[in-house]
């Protein structure tokens, strides 16, 4: 297995364990695909969720330019459900479980089909 397979299974495993959820593994692919090279990059692979300057870079980067939604503040609301969902204690929040986590709330797993 790559690097990448390693890490998807790492964001499966975090979906699973933290999140409650069981990941369509097939998506959680192509949403790690998506983030391209920052998932090897240990700053760029997380999201700072204490810092509201990141918050906004994930609500404009990814949900308003990637899956075309129209902003509002159910944006934001999505967020920071999607980190509670997470959990706050956890330190380390991979964008692309984050991102995996947005995706489904929307309902915009067509983006990557």
């Amino acid at each position: 297995m790559g690097k990448r397979d390693d890490l998807i299974a790492r964001y499966a495993e975090d979906l699973r364990t933290k999140c409650g959820m069981t990941p369509d593994m097939d998506l959680l692919t192509k949403v790690t695909i998506g983030c391209g090279p920052a998932i090897y990059d240990a700053d760029a692979a997380t999201v700072a969720a204490t810092q509201e300057s990141e918050l906004e870079t994930v609500k404009n980067n990814f949900l308003i330019k990637k899956l075309g939604l129209a902003d509002g503040p159910q944006l934001m609301e999505a967020i920071k459900s999607v980190l509670d969902t997470y959990g706050q204690s956890e330190r380390n929040k991979y964008r692309a479980v984050v991102y995996y986590m947005l995706v489904k709330h929307f309902g915009k797993e067509s983006v990557y089909n």
